[in-house]
């Protein structure tokens, strides 16, 4: 299993809006790097739902429920998109301060390529930050 981190703007598409979708479509992405990400996405990969510019915060969890596909959003270019479902929120939703402080996140790309809409995050990260918001996921 591999794990991500998405990243949307809570007033644009936020992790209860996915919740509410049942199965939300990531698309938009517009970065190759970020697309390249999506495209190495698998089914059953989990995910974390960052909200960005507004929260700057994890808030949840997701799962990938259908590998990359061609962006029905792309007017043009070789754009991909994925399908993802709400697992849960985080208990505690854990800012990107806290990630910043904590030593065992410093080699995330969340905290050294902060531009990056969609990324890896290594099992210890992920677990790590699940620990931070007071989660478990069965």
């Amino acid at each position: 299993m591999n794990y991500w981190l998405v990243k949307s703007e809570p007033d644009e598409y936020g992790f209860s809006d996915l919740q509410a979708e049942g199965t939300g479509r990531w698309d938009g992405v517009r970065n190759y790097a970020a697309r390249n990400h999506l495209r190495s996405m698998r089914v059953g990969d989990l995910v974390l739902f960052y909200h960005s510019r507004k929260g700057l915060e994890v808030a949840g969890i997701c799962k990938v429920v259908r590998e990359a596909y061609p962006d029905p959003t792309a007017e043009k270019g070789d754009w991909s998109a994925v399908d993802l479902i709400a697992v849960k929120p985080l208990k505690q939703p854990v800012s990107l301060k806290s990630i910043k402080a904590n030593p065992k996140l410093q080699e995330m790309p969340l905290v050294r390529i902060g531009r990056l809409s969609v990324m890896p995050v290594t099992e210890v990260e992920f677990y790590e930050i699940l620990k931070m918001g007071n989660t478990i996921i069965e």
